[in-house]
């Protein structure tokens, strides 16, 4: 239910000067058991739960953690939202189930190493390589609650609605005055009075509002202290024992924050990320997989940003963002032939690179290099422009590969749809 929402919400929602600003994309993604395992160790209220990789784990789960328990909440674990109305390709309806106990084991069977596909995910799904069996809670009330940065208070804000576990973002459009955001001060931190409005704002019916305050403070003790970019919870249900409890959340981490989050990140699950985005960190490129059919490699975030542009406008579409940055060794300029070619839907490779402190015979000796390790079966198109341009362009031709150079920017993006 939480998962992509709040970057929609905030991007409808956040003004910042006069625009709307698009959720921070450089983050850690963790599942929801990882979420939950983090929350109750600051104090959080969550559900009661296990997760599982196996059927034999499902056995152990259900005799050591759940003995007497008559109903179990089966919850795949993949990092995408919509997993309650996903379909998995083996035709099972629904990522998110409540059975009971003597179902669990076969349910989650049919959930393990099978592909789910939902609305976040494309039509190639993601696998499940995990499940999370969670107690069955008695819910009064289910509300929103989340944690964002906001550029125009330059701050964490707190966004709440009295309503919650259903597409926040269609209840913002729709009626944007339930929605309470309460600005904290980064340097005082989050006051009795602040997290008294953010309480006033979720109007729980039963709970204890003083608890339901510390609950709040805490939430953002863990937003703080974690370096989190998001912590978004859909639904915060209010339990019939009177309490506040994060159903399901979803929390993203500040990459930036790598150094000192080491317990944090070492929560990192690749097998759920793009293969290719994966071995380009790796190498230390910046990469962003894209749906078209032009691999690109560039030297500069602004001159990738041009290239893509000036690709559709000859009609083409960019396979992916790449750039290897001002300082790359032959090496990586090898590793990132080989992220290009291992994309089956890259039907041509265009080089761009203006060589400043990047020398154009490092890029051009990298380029020869990776052509000899790696089967190249698309044509590929060179534009060196820049320091060292003539020794770069010197090495291209003596290679004896068949590369195709270009001499302008036109020239270049117009060569590979030719």
């Amino acid at each position: 239910m939480v998962r992509g929402s709040l970057g929609r919400l905030a991007s409808r929602t956040l003004s910042v000067a006069g625009k709307w600003q698009h959720q921070q994309l450089r983050r850690l993604n963790i599942h929801e058991y990882q979420g939950a395992e983090l929350m109750g160790k600051f104090g959080i209220n969550v559900p009661k739960g296990a997760v599982v990789g196996s059927v034999q784990e499902v056995k152990e789960v259900l005799k050591n953690v759940f003995p007497s328990e008559k109903e179990i909440v089966v919850k795949s674990q993949i990092l995408a939202g919509g997993r309650g109305l996903g379909t998995f390709k083996s035709g099972l309806k629904g990522g998110v189930h409540i059975v009971k106990a003597e179902e669990a084991e076969s349910l989650a069977a049919k959930m393990l190493n099978q592909v789910l596909v939902t609305k976040q995910t494309g039509p190639q799904g993601k696998v499940v390589g995990k499940v999370y069996l969670c107690e069955k809670m008695s819910l009064v009330n289910e509300m929103y609650f989340a944690i964002t940065l906001d550029r125009k208070t330059a701050g964490p804000l707190i966004i709440a609605c009295a309503e919650g576990g259903t597409s926040i973002e269609d209840l913002a459009e729709k009626f944007p005055d339930k929605i309470v955001k309460v600005p904290v001060d980064v340097f005082k931190g989050i006051t009795d009075e602040d997290a008294a409005k953010v309480v006033d704002g979720l109007a729980p019916k039963t709970a204890d509002r003083q608890s339901s305050i510390e609950q709040i403070k805490k939430l953002y003790e863990l937003f703080c202290k974690t370096d989190c970019t998001m912590l978004e919870i859909n639904p915060l249900a209010e339990t019939a024992d009177k309490k506040l409890v994060a159903a399901d959340a979803k929390l993203n981490f500040d990459d930036n924050a790598a150094f000192r989050q080491k317990e944090i990140f070492a929560l990192r699950d690749t097998t759920q990320e793009d293969p290719r985005e994966v071995a380009a960190a790796k190498a230390d490129l910046n990469y962003i997989g894209l749906d078209g059919e032009i691999g690109c490699m560039v030297n500069g975030a602004g001159l990738a940003m041009a290239t893509m542009d000036i690709i559709k406008l000859h009609g083409g579409t960019p396979a992916n963002f790449l750039d290897v940055g001002g300082s790359a060794s032959e090496g990586q300029v090898v590793e990132a032939f080989k992220i290009l070619t291992s994309d089956d839907r890259v039907k041509a490779i265009l080089v761009n690179i203006f060589g400043g402190i990047m020398k154009c015979d490092v890029i051009a000796s990298g380029i020869v290099n990776a052509a000899k390790q790696v089967d190249l079966k698309v044509p590929v198109v060179v534009r060196l422009e820049g320091t060292n341009v003539d020794q770069g362009k010197r090495i291209l031709k003596e290679s004896g590969m068949t590369l195709i150079t270009a001499e302008d920017l036109d020239d270049a993006a117009e060569k590979p749809l030719l």
